[in-house]
């Protein structure tokens, strides 16, 4: 892909930052939600564009993964479940791709960061719901994201782009969820979530297409 080419792609991820921040500052407005929730929607949507147009067979996957997190963004506005189960979907997803690009050596630390995500999320998960009723079904859900960030922290992807967009991500869904338990009505942590998550998503999307590019042998091809 020429250098001009890629620049020009650029406007997509210029649109994504514009859009996060307008639903952060809009969520507290008068808006109306119905015309809120697709703004919450467009941040990752847009994304998913800039994924897209990159080229690529494994662009296409992180696109859509980015393309079912703005589903969910919108969906958790209507219902929680349904949503929960999106970002599920877009767990798994992320885990295939994460998986098929493993790096070659890693640190006996790396190794420790990457087995305490993917242990320790779903136990959190399972115990931050003030509901007990719900925390049986939390907890499987943080064992995919669990294990979505610690594949991201094995992976080939730039660690400190996609390892770390991965492991805020996490942050964001275990504050969600302690809103619903320890931290319900503390307005701090809730002004987190959308900052550490979008954010997060947006550094696996840039660490991810970077790494895809740098490693066509004939930019051409995509």
């Amino acid at each position: 892909m020429p250098r001009r080419a890629l620049i020009e792609k650029r406007p997509w991820l210029v649109a994504s930052i514009v859009a996060a921040v307008a639903y952060y500052a809009l969520r507290v407005s008068t808006m109306p939600e119905l015309f809120l929730i697709p703004v919450k929607g467009a941040g990752c949507a847009l994304l998913a564009l800039y994924a897209f147009v990159h080229g690529g067979r494994e662009s296409r996957w992180l696109a859509g993964m980015m393309a079912i997190a703005a589903l969910g963004d919108m969906v958790l506005e209507i219902d929680v479940g349904s949503g929960a189960l999106l970002f599920f979907t877009y767990h798994v997803i992320a885990i295939s791709l994460y998986l098929r690009h493993p790096r070659e050596h890693a640190t006996p630390t790396q190794k420790a960061a990457a087995v305490a995500m993917l242990l320790l999320t779903p136990l959190l998960a399972w115990l931050l719901p003030a509901d007990r009723a719900t925390a049986w079904s939390t907890g499987l859900y943080g064992l995919a994201l669990g294990a979505m960030a610690a594949c991201a922290w094995m992976s080939a992807f730039p660690r400190y782009r996609v390892g770390v967009g991965a492991a805020l991500f996490l942050a964001s869904d275990l504050l969600l969820i302690a809103g619903e338990g320890p931290l319900m009505g503390q307005g701090q942590a809730d002004a987190l979530v959308w900052p550490l998550y979008y954010v997060g998503q947006f550094l696996i999307a840039v660490g991810v297409v970077q790494r895809l590019h740098s490693r066509q042998p004939d930019s051409r091809a995509a």
